[in-house]
């Protein structure tokens, strides 16, 4: 399942985004999603973002 978000970015980096993306030939929301997905991924293995908590089961 995927889920969408809003992100709001200077210009300068949008702009940047937006070569890149087209350097790439892919859609600058599609490389945008990418590096966050990697930012995020990268924060779990050094342990900058703490391990998602194991919700408790209900009738427990």
């Amino acid at each position: 399942m995927s889920r969408r978000i809003h992100v709001t970015l200077p210009d300068s980096i949008y702009e940047a985004l937006e070569r890149w993306a087209d350097q790439q030939g892919r859609p600058t929301a599609n490389l945008g999603a990418f590096l966050i997905e990697v930012a995020v991924m990268e924060a779990q293995k050094t342990g900058e973002l703490p391990p998602k908590l194991e919700k408790p089961q209900k009738g427990r």
